[in-house]
């Protein structure tokens, strides 16, 4: 005896994975990804920070052939912002990253401890040298941890909340999130963005404890956490985010 499930699973017929939507954009394929959303009112592009994918959000109700020819029609935008993006730096002694905003020289030295350490403009590290880039990683997102915490209880206690538990993010699409299970992640790669950035992320989120949506009640709460003005913050990122993402993809 065959049951009907069985009946019908041997009449399915397999239908082939959709090809993934490319755009050719200054001489490469660059995958486009879109993303419906219920509270978009228009189509709108962005690149990847780390220039892997063009990122089309729209309406729930919209086309994918409008959404493709929105990203079409800006190609040379598309080609504008790859061009804004560095080549991948070797990550070895005498290449400079940014910390907090400013840039630091890295000088390795065979006598030199190896946790990292910052003097004059330097950032001082021994230890094996082909191991470098996972000391410096390892201690950029200790310092990451380490600021973002006091971010937190600052914004908390201006909020009148409770500190939240409190984890790293290595997320590609977002600098910070807020659970509904009361955790809050900051990405880690906002350590080398200046100070005021990554406390406008700090204290967005910590904003959602109390409002947890976007609406002018959440933006007015905002406002008054956090003090400077949040615009300026938010320009930096769309500006200079992308550049975060070098040496360290």
């Amino acid at each position: 005896m065959i049951s009907l499930p069985r009946l019908l699973q041997r009449g399915r017929v397999s239908r082939p994975a959709p090809q993934p939507r490319t755009l050719t954009v200054a001489g490469r394929d660059l995958p486009v990804v879109i993303r419906r959303l219920r509270t978009a009112r228009r189509i709108t592009l962005r690149l990847a920070p780390d220039g892997s994918e063009a990122r089309i959000s729209m309406p729930e109700w919209g086309r994918a052939a409008d959404a493709l020819h929105f990203a079409e029609q800006r190609r040379d935008w598309l080609a504008a912002q790859l061009e804004r993006i560095p080549p991948p730096a070797r990550i070895e002694p005498g290449f400079s990253l940014t910390f907090r905003g400013e840039p630091l020289r890295v000088e390795w030295q065979q006598g030199a401890p190896r946790r990292p350490k910052v003097a004059d403009g330097q950032l001082i590290l021994g230890g094996p040298a082909d191991g470098m880039e996972g000391r410096l990683r390892r201690w950029l997102e200790a310092e990451a941890l380490r600021l973002a915490a006091a971010d937190l209880t600052h914004y908390c206690a201006r909020a009148g909340q409770p500190v939240p538990k409190l984890a790293l993010s290595r997320a590609r699409r977002r600098w910070g999130s807020c659970s509904s299970r009361g955790v809050i992640r900051i990405n880690w790669r906002l350590v080398m963005a200046p100070d005021f950035v990554r406390r406008s992320v700090v204290a967005h989120e910590v904003a959602h404890m109390t409002h947890f949506d976007h609406s002018p009640a959440f933006h007015a709460h905002l406002a008054e956490l956090f003090e400077e003005p949040i615009e300026h913050a938010n320009r930096w990122l769309k500006a200079e985010g992308r550049l975060l993402y070098h040496p360290f993809g």
